[in-house]
This record gives structure tokens, sequence and C-alpha cells, in this order.
């Protein structure tokens, strides 16, 4: 064997060559200043290169101590800024702008620009000598221009040394204070790397410092494949330090992050600095998206699955910046705006605080926050890049004018949730150029020899085709956790003809390099077993599945079964949970229910207080009221059994030191990010991606936390492991569905005669019209086309049990048809303006379809008792997820399921069959009713569009189709449980009320939440202590630091006309501020044009407004009025409190357009008091149309 060839010295000689031979230059360590830390002579070598007639003015002001000068304020100016931002943004010196570095150029229209940016120089140097106060040596430094960038320490395996040993080093035995490793003001990343692995750190805290791996990956794990005839490691200094692609992460991907907070428990400021180098997978997924956007333009589709743990949010803020400024190859952008559709309020900052730091302007980024014409003005004036919520694109049609054909990206943050439904047809049509006419021009052509298309039949083409991919629109999805749609929707085709996503960042991936951890390690189930007794002498006949529902219901909400459970948690929370994290470590308990979740609740406190104990207390989660018929003069409220902790404040003070345990019902079960989280007691049914974003809360990393604890009493292990193995690694398909089924479908429809083809077409001739030919009576004629087939299906069946078999087999076909419609649109490009109008009628005709009566649901708690309970534990250990094990998601189901009737069963013969299931030898369980639909639908945000702009009657039309579109994505993987639901008409009443409450009251809770502490009916008016603070005069900034504090009467008299806010309402305000009263808002409403402060004043709407509080209006609506608190006029009212004015929650019928407009047939001011004396007022036909509103109701402050 050659002597060395296995050494660390060949190993840096070789990467040496390596960059060297690829535009680095030689540097050595005796050049290197070590008190300044930088290469003196290059940085100057540099500027007089790039910059001569700056470095000649410089020379004529300072002569020969020109250099000494300029060196000293550079490392100044480093010093203070950061090496970072001076590379990136250079500085000024007596008078004159001087660059240390020039970066690659975004088009080719200024060949000066090409020039410099090839001028720069990156140097490589071996064993630099960099601590003044010693001669230890560093294996390799990367400089740019002068400037140190890059340091590296090399290990080699061949001699016993790994990359432990080189992060060791860095650690233990590189001085942190020396000045080439001050945080940020000179080196920036630090790689330790050896010939398999590469790990990096940005900041030296000693024996703290924290190291990330900088790995490929491999077989969708951790680590690095093998590469015939180099290391493992060659990525790294064949393409990550390669010239360009170092300059490239200087220039636009490395970032200083800062964060700020307030301690939760001591009330103390905290600012944080974290200087960000993309890790590998988010520098190879942005840099190929980016290729293949350039490759192929606009119009293609792009998937990307990264983990929990996998850093989306920069990833995003790379992506949308560089889309932004993206050319093709005739130096024109590619896309005119980057749109981000996400929820994510911390996503908002940070993508402008990144993009700030790239390019020092203001204006690139707009946030969304206040309206739809806020959005509309935006696309209008073609902002760079645009973060918005997908919902708001409902609201502005007819507040923009037509757009100019433009090219728009479109990011898509956790796309499963905001892209599909209406809504994704919504943000299509907004955003279409004329491509989309002329396709619809050729498709007239290619129609039928002599047959013209009709009106009605071109808008429902139209409709058709904005539902497939548009040509000027590029979507990139991110998820986690792709569903079957957006896996079809977003994914690239593979070899096998199935979608796969165009970059992966995989589960198993984020578990090994220890950025979340793996929450199914000590997984533990418990098993309940009861025995139920009939307490009554008589044995009537009852409903199988309703009985089976109750009883299980029953002994789910027992007192018996809730301190049992109480009891085991708490306890195994103190013994094995507490201590973790130096006592800090916290807990959630996932119910499956609001009751049980209130029923928790007070046995929590109760055992709490029973044992004494002081160092645990908890808190609840859960929408709305919840009565409780064992206490039926209690109504309970979050915010009432947190002790008056507001909904918006509850995370921070779950945060804090005083509370260990978090109770949740449909409420932090996704999104919600607590490191301190670190076990779960799951009493709730669990499956599918459900069952992944509830038990991943508890996979965040926090300092000391290793490991993670599940105490499940419902679920069965198998089935929690099948769930994860899906998201394990990649996830894909089964096979396709068949596009022709839809036209089996169409066929077994129109053969159960209950509709016929004249119907659908006389409804689409209605619902698809053009919006200047809407008129007041349209909404009546689709009722029209629609009751005949609602009174065919009622007709449908020669007797009771065959009337409900055909029924509930047209209702699952026509579901069926509804949603494989909705789906394959989006992917295949149907030219049939028949499908997309059965589309919309059935749509329509299923919200009007009857249910089946059966009767009431029924009540059996006097009719049994729970003779005995016991909880067992029934497995303990890991559950062990498995390489390449993952199955296969399904779409939307193809057929229907039909429901028959009901058998009748005495009540002791159910008992005894679910004391046969739930008894003392058989641990299988019952519990397959709410809890796993519950979680679909509250994952779900389709139906917030509705909420927002709905009261909640209205809401339902929107809300009970879309309860039905979730429930059959789950055919699949709940099948049972899918069926009774269609099946058991009580059941899925109780079920679709009890859901449409907690979501609509979860997302318009803003709106409530300083409402629901104060309900006492004897507010004396004036009594309390002024919400706000008045505002001098001179110190008045209008509607910056202040708004107007008007009274009702002047707001309704002078705001009454249907005037815009920007130009006439306050306009006088503005001018002639004197004129009126200012007072600072102390809630959490922020001053703008639009808003002032009033008092109301009178009970008619105590449960909302206590009489006398004082509140923030808004005179112009965001969005509708419909479901709101609104201050109107008319001449013929007579509040008894108010006059010709009132404050009411308004309500309407009302016919929705095309355009998204809405027409008022018949209005109704409705009291929201705890008093019954006062009544609603109506405003029908003409007296609706001289209804004026003022203004909605922003905030209660007090």
């Amino acid at each position: 064997m050659t002597q060395g060839l296995h050494t660390e010295h060949t190993f840096e000689a070789e990467i040496e060559a390596h960059l060297r031979a690829h535009g680095y230059e030689p540097a050595f360590s005796h050049d290197f200043d070590r008190d300044l830390a930088l290469f003196p002579q290059l940085v100057v070598d540099f500027v007089k290169t790039t910059q001569p007639k700056t470095w000649e003015k410089l020379e004529a002001i300072l002569k020969d101590n020109l250099d000494a000068l300029f060196i000293k304020e550079v490392c100044k100016v480093m010093d203070q800024r950061g090496s970072l931002e001076a590379l990136r943004h250079g500085f000024k010196f007596y008078g004159q702008k001087v660059q240390l570095a020039y970066f690659k150029p975004g088009h080719q229209k200024n060949p000066d620009l090409w020039t410099l940016y090839g001028q720069n120089r990156l140097s490589v140097v071996r064993q630099l000598r960099y601590d003044p106060s010693n001669d230890n040596e560093l294996d390799l430094v990367l400089c740019l221009n002068g400037v140190p960038v890059v340091t590296c320490e090399l290990k080699n395996a061949m001699t016993g040394q790994k990359v432990g040993h080189a992060k060791q080093q860095y650690k233990t035995d590189r001085n942190p204070k020396a000045p080439l490793f001050v945080f940020k003001s000179r080196a920036l990343v630090h790689f330790a790397v050896d010939s398999d692995e590469a790990w990096m750190t940005t900041q030296l805290e000693g024996v703290k410092t924290w190291f990330l791996p900088f790995n490929r990956g491999h077989n969708n794990g951790a680590g690095n494949p093998p590469v015939e005839g180099k290391h493992r490691t060659s990525y790294l200094w064949e393409q990550v330090w390669e010239r360009e692609s170092l300059l490239d992460i200087v220039g636009r991907f490395m970032h200083l992050q800062k964060e700020s907070g307030t301690n939760p428990n001591t009330g103390e400021k905290w600012t944080k600095e974290t200087m960000i180098f993309p890790r590998y997978h988010q520098l190879d997924c942005v840099r190929k998206l980016e290729a293949a956007s350039r490759m192929n333009g606009a119009g293609t589709n792009y998937l990307v699955q990264h983990s929990a743990g996998s850093g989306k949010s920069n990833s995003i803020a790379w992506l949308a910046h560089r889309l932004a400024s993206l050319h093709d190859k005739n130096e024109q952008k590619l896309y005119h705006s980057v749109v981000v559709l996400t929820d994510r309020r911390v996503l908002d900052q940070q993508l402008q605080n990144t993009i700030y730091q790239f390019d020092h302007k203001d204006g690139v980024v707009e946030k969304i926050d206040q309206n739809s014409e806020q959005l509309a003005a935006a696309l209008a004036t073609g902002t760079p890049i645009i973060i918005s919520t997908i919902h708001k694109f409902g609201f502005i049609q007819g507040k923009v004018e037509a757009l100019p054909d433009r090219r728009y990206a479109l990011i898509v943050d956790e796309a499963h949730s905001s892209q599909s439904g209406e809504m994704a047809v919504n943000v299509k049509e907004m955003l279409a150029d004329s491509s989309l006419d002329e396709k619809l021009s050729e498709q007239q052509l290619d129609w039928d020899e002599g047959e013209e298309l009709s009106t009605p039949d071109q808008l429902a083409l139209r409709k058709a085709l904005l539902r497939g991919p548009q040509p000027n629109m590029s979507f990139f999805a991110f998820t986690a956790t792709p569903k079957h749609k957006t896996l079809e929707m977003f994914g690239h085709r593979g070899p096998d003809g199935k979608p796969a996503p165009f970059h992966l960042y995989s589960m198993r991936q984020a578990i090994e390099e220890k950025f979340i951890l793996d929450v199914l390690l000590g997984y533990t189930t418990y098993n309940r077993f009861f025995k139920l007794a009939k307490a009554v002498a008589d044995d009537p006949q009852l409903d199988k599945r309703k009985a089976s529902s109750a009883l299980a219901k029953y002994v789910n909400l027992h007192p018996t079964n809730i301190s049992q459970k109480t009891q085991l948690i708490i306890e195994h929370f103190r013994s094995t949970v507490a201590h973790q994290l130096g006592g800090k470590a916290k807990a959630m308990v996932v119910t499956g229910s609001r009751l049980q979740a209130v029923k928790y609740k007070l046995s929590f406190d109760g055992y709490i207080a029973e044992m004494g104990y002081t160092n645990i207390r908890c808190l609840v989660a859960f929408s709305g009221e919840v009565t409780d018929a064992d206490t039926p003069m209690a109504t309970y409220t979050e915010v009432g059994m947190n002790e008056g902790i507001k909904e918006g404040e509850l995370p921070e003070k779950f945060a804090s030191d005083g509370y260990q345990v978090l109770l949740v019902a449909n409420k932090y079960q996704t999104g919600f990010d607590q490191p301190l989280l670190c076990a779960m007691y799951v009493d709730k049914r669990l499956s599918g991606i459900q069952a992944v974003q509830t038990l991943s809360r508890l996979n965040r990393m926090a300092a000391g936390k290793e490991q993670t604890f599940v105490l499940d009493f419902v679920n069965e292990r198998e089935g929690i492991l099948a769930s994860f193995q899906d998201y394990y690694e990649t996830t894909t398909t089964a096979d396709e569905v068949d596009p022709q089924r839809l036209y089996d479908l169409q066929h077994e429809l129109a053969e159960a005669q209950v509709f016929s083809e004249s119907e659908v077409n006389g409804f689409a001739a209605v619902f698809y019209q053009l919006p200047n030919t809407v008129s007041p009576s349209s909404h009546a004629k689709l009722n029209g086309w629609l009751d005949p087939a609602v009174d065919r299906f009622k007709a449908l069946g020669g007797n009771d049990d065959e009337r409900v078999e055909l029924q509930e087999a047209f209702r699952s076909r026509l579901v069926a048809y509804k949603n494989l419609y909705s789906f394959l649109a989006q992917i295949v490009p149907f030219q049939d303006p028949a499908l997309e109008k059965l589309y919309a009628f059935g749509r329509m005709l299923l919200t009007k379809l009857p249910r089946p009566e059966t009767g009431g649901a029924l009540d059996l708690d006097d009719d049994v008792i729970l003779a005995s309970l016991k909880l067992q534990k029934d497995a303990e250990g890991d559950l062990d997820l498995q390489q390449d094990e993952g199955g296969a998601l399904t779409g939307p189901g193809a057929t229907g399921t039909g429901a028959g009737a009901s058998p009748k069963v005495l009540l002791s013969t159910i008992i005894d069959a679910l004391n046969q299931r739930f008894g003392l030898n058989l641990p299988d369980h019952i519990n397959n009713t709410l809890s796993g639909v519950a979680d679909a639908l509250v994952s779900s945000d389709e139906v917030r569009l509705g909420a927002e702009a709905n009261d909640k009657a209205n809401f339902a039309h929107i809300f009970n189709p879309a309860l039905e579109d979730k429930m059959t994505e789950h055919l699949e993987e709940n099948g049972d449980f899918v069926t009774l639901f269609f099946q058991d008409t009580e059941l899925r009443k109780f079920l679709t009320t009890r859901l449409l409450n907690e979501v609509y009251a979860r997302i318009n809770s803003n709106k409530t939440d300083s409402n629901q502490k104060d309900r006492k009916k004897d507010d004396e008016v004036g009594a309390k202590v002024l919400p706000f603070e008045r505002v001098p005069l001179e110190d008045v900034l209008p509607f910056v630091n202040a708004v107007p504090l008007y009274t009702l009467k002047v707001a309704a008299g002078r705001f009454s006309d249907a005037q815009a806010v920007g130009e006439v309402l306050q306009h006088e305000e503005v001018v002639n501020p004197s004129g009126v009263e200012w007072v600072a808002l102390n809630g959490r409403t922020k001053p703008a044009l639009g808003l002032f402060v009033a008092q109301v004043v009178g009970e008619s709407m105590n449960r909302r407004i206590p009489n006398g509080a004082w509140c923030v209006w808004r005179l112009e609506a965001v969005g509708t009025w419909e479901g709101q608190i609104v201050l109107a006029q008319h001449e013929d009212i007579a509040d008894p409190e108010l006059g010709t004015f009132t404050v009411k929650l308004y309500e309407s019928e009302m016919l929705e357009r095309e355009t998204e407009e809405w027409r008022h047939t018949r209005i109704v001011l409705r009291p929201v008091s705890f008093e019954p004396s006062f009544e609603a007022m109506v405003f029908e036909g003409e007296e609706s149309g001289a209804l004026r509103v003022v203004a909605e109701l922003v905030e209660v402050l007090g």
C-alpha cells in the first residue's frame, strides 16, 4: 500500500484539489490576520479590481492611509451588522458605496453585472492558524473576497476518527470567542465532516454547540448513499461548496432569523437571533423546483412531501423569493406574482423578514390580513409576493376589474386542507387568463356539427374547464401528510404511472436525524371491560343501532369510567412524566366529545383537590357551550371552566409553569406547537391522517426531551401503526379511479327516475347565468326545478322498508357522483357540460332531500346500570415503524352505500350483545361512533368560508354537504362507521348538529371571546372603568394611533349612505381631527380607516354585548353582513331602546349569484338576549331595500 493514502491529510488534499480545479484560488495561513479574522490584502484587491473609480476617489481623500482605514471600517461594519449583511449589501465609506461581493443577477439585461459577478474571488485555505492566542489550526476554510465564510474540520474513519470527533473538536478545542468564530461577524457556518457524514452549525457555544445533519438521506432515512468511486460526502465539495452554489447560498439562502416573545412565567421580553444556513433537503428542493419551473414554465404542478421538522416555513420563503425573481429565456418574468396560500400567521412575518434581508426593498411582500379588497388591490397591481388564505378568493369576484393575462405561482401550505372543492375553483377563476376562453371557443367549434351551445352550456363548460390545470398557473403544494386527492392533483407520475411527490423529506428521515421524536416508542394501550344490567322490569323493543349507540355513549360518559381514567392519568403523569424536562413536562388528554371534556375537567379538578396535589393543574379546550343532563342548571364554556382565560390566551397560559395538563375536544389536535408536551392520553377514536396529526403534537424537540408517552384507552395498536406507516416514508396511491365510472353513475342516477334531463337543463339555465341577467326570482326558479325530484324521491318504493332502501341507494350514488366529479375534474380534462350541470344540480338536490323519519335519539340512562367496569393494560412497548411498509391511499368511492331498515330488538338482547363484546373476556371495542368523524371534520378548512360569511342557520346549507364529503372520504378506511352514518338518521342528525356548532364557534370564536366572560344582566351603564384611553388632540394620528369616539346616533346619521370608506366616510375626521374625540384601542383590534368606538345601551343584545358596553365598529363589511351584529337604520324601525336605528344580529334569505353577489329577499334583525321580550324585526320586499346597514361589530371592549 502506498504510504499515506488512507490519512486525513490525503482526504484534505483531495478536497482542496477539486475546489482549485473548479474556480477556487489557494490562500495561505501566513496572509491571514488573526486579530481581524480576514485576509486584508484579498479584500483590498477585490475592491480595487471591481470598483476602480471608487477606489481612486478614496485615495484622493485618504492617501497612503487608505488601506489601513478601509480594512478597519470593513471590520467595524462586520462587527456591528454582521459579515452576511456586509457581503450582501456593502456599506458607505467617506461618501462612497463599496461592495464586498457581487451576486448572480436574475436576468441577462445588464452585462456589466455579470462581469462583476465573475470577478468574485473564492479561496480555499488548508491548516489555517486562526487564533491570536495560540497556533491551533483549522483543516479547511473557504473565503469570499478575503472574508472567511465556511470553516471545516475533517475526520477520516480509516484512522479511527469520525464525524463525532470533529463535532467534539469544535465544542471543546475551538474558542468561540476567537475573532473568526464570533457569531455572525466573520465565518458564517462550520462543518464537521468525515467520508460518510456531514454536520453543520452556525454558532459555536462551547459544549452547548448544536450541530445539524447536512446529509442527503439514504433509503428515505438518515445518512448518505454510497457513490461509486467517491466518498459518500463528495456532494459537499462538488455541489454545495461549488463556486456558483456557495455564492448563491450566501446571496439568496442564508439569513439572520430574529425571534422575540415573552416568558410566560416572568413576563420578561426576550429576543433571539439565529443564523440560518439551509439544510441539504431544503437547498435541494428549492433549487430543483426553480430549475423545473424555468424548464417547464407556468402550468405545471409540484408536490413537496416534507415531514414535520423539515423547516417548511424557510423552504417556502426561499422558494417564493426565487420564483418572484425568476426570468424565462426571453428575459421576461416567469411569474408576475407569487401567491402563498396559508393559514399560519408565523409564516407571514417570517416571509417578510427573510425576503427583506435579500433585497432591502419594501413592498415586495404583502400580507392580506384586512379584507378581500386588499387582496383584489394586490392582484391588480401585481404585487410580487402575496400572502393570503384561500378563502378570501371567494369574496373578490366583482371587486376587481378583469386582470390582464398574467402568470402565477401559487405556493400552498398544507395543501390537503386548503386546495379542494369549490374554493380551489374560486382561485383559478380569479387568476385564469384569456387562454381559458380561447379553449372554450375551440370546444364550441368541436361540438356536434350544426348544434350551437347554449349560454348555460357555455358557462357550465367554462366552469368544467376551470376545474382542471390552467396554463398560466403553477401550484407548489407543501404538506407532511398528503391525501389521495393531493397526490393526484399535484404529484408527478412515476414509471408505474402512480403520482409521487416531486421532492421528499420523510418522517423517517426527520426522526432518524432527530428533528422530531418517534411518538410510537413507548405506546401503551388499555382495554375497557364493562358489564351492563337492566334497571327496569319491562323489556322494550328498540332500534338496534340507536340503542347500541346510546348504551356505548352511556358507558363513555359514566362517572365511574371517567373517574377511573382520571386517577390513572394523573397518577401516571405524576410518577412518570412530571419530572421530565426539569419538571416542566406537560401532557394532553384527547377526549371524544365536548361533554366528555367537560366531565374530565370536573373529574380532574375534583381528584386533584381531594388528593391535595398542588403541583398539577389542568386547562380544558372546547368550542361553544355545553350542557349536561346530569347538571341541567349548569352551562359550561371553555372560558368559564378555565377561570376566565380567553381562548386566544390559552396557548400562552398553558406554556407557563402554572398548568401541566390540557384536556381537548376537537381543538389543538393539528397545528399546535408546544415542545414541552411529553405525554398524551387518548380517549378518542383515531385513524388515518387524523391519528398522525393528533399524536404528532408530541414530536416537537426540546432540550432534554428524549422520549414521549402515549396511553391509549380506545384505539388498537395495529391501527395506529398502520396509520403512521402510510406517511413514514413516501406516500403513494392505490389503483387509479376509472373516469368512465362517472358516466356509469350518471346512467344509474338517470335510471332511478328521480329527476329528468330537462329538469337538470332547466336548473342549469338558471344556475349558469351571466352576471347581468340574474333576477330576484332566480332563487325561486332554482327551487322550482329541484322540487319535482324531491317529491319523486319521497315516493320511491312500495312500502317503508323498500322506500328507505331505494332512497338511500339513490342518495349514496348521488354523493358518490358529486365527490368523484369534484375529484376527477381537477385531473381529467372533461369537455362535457352535461357532467358539470349534473354536478351542480346534484349538489343542490342533496341539500333538499329529506332524511328518513325514524324518531328521536334514545335515552336509556334510566333503563340500565353499569354493573362493573375495569381498565386493564393491554400492551406496552414500542410500535416499530418499518421500511417499505407504507400502504396506498385510496380515492373517492365510486359507488354508494345503500341503507336498509334498522331492526327492532329487545333491550336485554342489546345489553347482552354489548356485554359479550365488552365483557371481561373479550377485549373488543364498540366506540365506532362520533370520534373518528370529528377528527376528519375538524382538520378540514373547506367550511371556513361559509362560517365567516353566514349565520348558523344559513351556514348549515353549506356545512351539511361538506360533512357528507368528509364522511365519504373515509369510506375505505372506516367503512362500517360511514355506513352507519348514512343509515342511522338520528345519529347523523346528532353528529351533524354537534359538529356544526363546534366548527362554527371555532371559526368565529375570535369574534366572541371578549363576550363570553360577561353575561350578567345587572350591569349598570357607565359603571365600569372605560376600556380605552382618550388621546389628546396634539398626539392624534388619525387611524394610526387612535380612532373616533361617536354615539350610535351620530354614526347612524352620518354614515348611512352607501359610500366608500376610503373616499368619503371618514374623510372629514382625517382632514379635521379636532371635530371629534379620539381614543386609543386597548383590545386586539388595531386602528384602521373605517373603525370607530361607540357605546351600546340596552338589554336586547346582552348575550353578546352587555348593557353599556363600549364596542369597536367597522363602517364597511369584511365579506357580507350575514350573521354579523350590525348597526342598522330604517325609517320604520321603532326600537324600544334606540329609536329609528338598532343594533341586532343580521340574517337574511338570499340568492347567490355566479358573481358572488347576494340578492336579499327577506332580512331579519334578531335580538340576542337573555330577555325573551325582545322581538325580531323582519323586512321583506321593498322594505328590505330601504334598510341601511351602517356598521358591523368588530370587538366588545368592555
